[in-house]
């Protein structure tokens, strides 16, 4: 009797798993640790990069050093963010999940419980958008490492034998890293090769990679938390409105018991 008792309490306490958005929420916590995580190394290896080979005066790069510290802090905001976002919506899973389900015979849901979880789909909603623009600004810095990458593959292709490797150049300003003053600017020939054989380079080429990876399975995390919460809220009002039909069957039930009750007893009493 106690195994079966067991067994049954344990099935009840897995069918109250919100399945949907414990997988949201791996995800989501899962691309924004590759996001913030390789996005924050591979900026320290980008500035390096500049410092080393393109702009060796601190003056000309001292903005853009300024801007990646920027980056950095805020990478650090956005990952504490959605830590707490991801175990709040997670939370609303197992709430909702308990409410829809009835694992609880007098939980009802209340005005409150739908208004906040009308706010989460708006909120949801919004930082969707905005990450469609993060996934959008990580693929710049894989655009710009490719078409350097690019260029140091066409270095060693049999074809740069034929030309002067030195005009074979990659120039950094031209993308507004830098100011056009910066010295030297650009890498030509084997300086350029040499670059691209650094292990700054091509870590940082793969972790922005990475990090682009991320932020696109992040927005894939968000779009499946906006159709589980607007589900979740159909179904909340859904339950609502079977509450309000039931409470108000019952008190019409109650009210025809009542009239029988005295009508018998006025038959009694003639009687």
């Amino acid at each position: 009797i106690d195994l079966e008792c067991c067994f049954e309490c344990c099935i009840k306490c897995l069918g109250g798993v919100p399945y949907a958005s414990l997988v949201a929420t791996i995800l989501c916590f899962c691309g924004v640790a590759l996001f913030c995580g390789c996005g924050h190394v591979a900026l320290t290896g980008t500035l390096t990069i500049l410092e080393n080979h393109f702009s060796k005066i601190t003056a000309d790069h001292a903005m853009l050093t300024d801007i990646i510290q920027l980056m950095q802090y805020v990478i650090y905001g956005i990952a504490s963010f959605f830590f707490l976002y991801g175990i709040i919506l997670l939370a609303e899973g197992f709430y909702t999940t308990s409410a829809v389900k009835e694992l609880h015979s007098e939980f009802k849901t209340t005005v409150c419980g739908r208004c906040i979880s009308g706010m989460f789909v708006f909120l949801t909603y919004i930082l969707g958008i905005a990450w469609l623009g993060v996934f959008g600004f990580s693929a710049v810095p894989v655009f710009l490492f490719y078409n350097m990458w690019s260029t140091c593959a066409a270095l060693r292709s049999p074809m740069a034998n034929l030309t002067s490797i030195d005009s074979i150049c990659v120039d950094v300003r031209q993308y507004g890293i830098i100011p056009w003053n910066a010295t030297p600017g650009k890498a030509c020939g084997s300086t350029l090769g040499d670059i691209c054989n650094t292990s700054e380079f091509y870590l940082s080429y793969h972790l922005y990679i990475v990090a682009c990876a991320g932020a696109g399975a992040t927005v894939i995390a968000l779009i499946h938390y906006l159709m589980i919460l607007s589900a979740n809220w159909a179904y909340l009002k859904d339950a609502s409105h079977l509450h309000a039909y039931q409470d108000i069957k019952m008190k019409e039930e109650r009210e025809l018991q009542d009239i029988q009750s005295r009508s018998k007893e006025c038959l009694n009493s003639y009687s």
